[in-house]
């Protein structure tokens, strides 16, 4: 049975205040708009954080459910869903258990969330079950690095420190084996570094793209 997340005030705010903006500051904008453009009808987001993305949704969504099991993070959400300009339902689930029937949707958006969640192989199960015969996954992560020197810096933060002090964030997840193990099939997939330092960064290293599901299912 899926345990109740762990609220996250710190890092909440350390990322409502200081990650954020900075985020926005180093040009994260852009990559929003091409992770959300062209959706249409019904999507489900996972890890929607304190929102961000809402103001960036294209009007020919008709139905958006944001989902944010931190509370602090969701209640800022809830306060930007306000002033939406597409109906926004927030819900406190988690992404590996998500409390939709079958085939509900026609999108589904996972932005830089599948690094935290605890089992994100059970998450994009569940993002496959929901999703409609032909729907499209949009995903925005930072992953696993190009050089092997880098991966190895990965591997030893993921074990030590960094999950604690960033609320569950892993440096090194192969999110984009990850997403075509739960039955999807890539369709476009950019690869890129951000935020574009001088200074090699464990967490630069970041794919977007959009995955359609396909009926065989993931690996068991």
């Amino acid at each position: 049975m899926t345990q109740p997340i762990k609220p996250h005030p710190l890092f909440a705010r350390f990322y409502a205040k200081v990650a954020g903006p900075a985020l926005e500051k180093a040009g994260i904008t852009e990559h929003r708009r091409r992770l959300l453009a062209g959706l249409t009808g019904e999507v489900l987001e996972i890890g929607a954080g304190n929102g961000l993305n809402l103001p960036h949704y294209p009007p020919e969504v008709t139905r958006l459910v944001a989902v944010e099991p931190e509370p602090n993070l969701r209640a800022l959400a809830q306060g930007r869903a306000a002033g939406a300009s597409l109906p926004v339902e927030m819900s406190a689930a988690r992404a590996e258990r998500l409390p939709f029937p079958d085939a509900s949707f026609d999108s589904a958006v996972a932005c830089l969330t599948l690094c935290s969640i605890a089992d994100p192989h059970a998450a994009l199960a569940e993002l496959h079950r929901v999703l409609r015969p032909g729907g499209r996954l949009r995903f925005f992560e930072h992953v696993q690095a190009d050089s092997s020197a880098m991966r190895r810096v990965q591997r030893a933060l993921d074990a030590t420190v960094w999950p604690r002090l960033m609320g569950g964030c892993h440096t090194g997840r192969d999110t984009q084996t990850a997403i075509t193990a739960a039955g999807f099939t890539l369709t476009t997939v950019d690869r890129f570094d951000f935020p574009k330092t001088r200074i090699p960064m464990p967490a630069a290293t970041h794919i977007l793209g959009t995955a359609v599901r396909n009926d065989r299912g993931g690996t068991p």
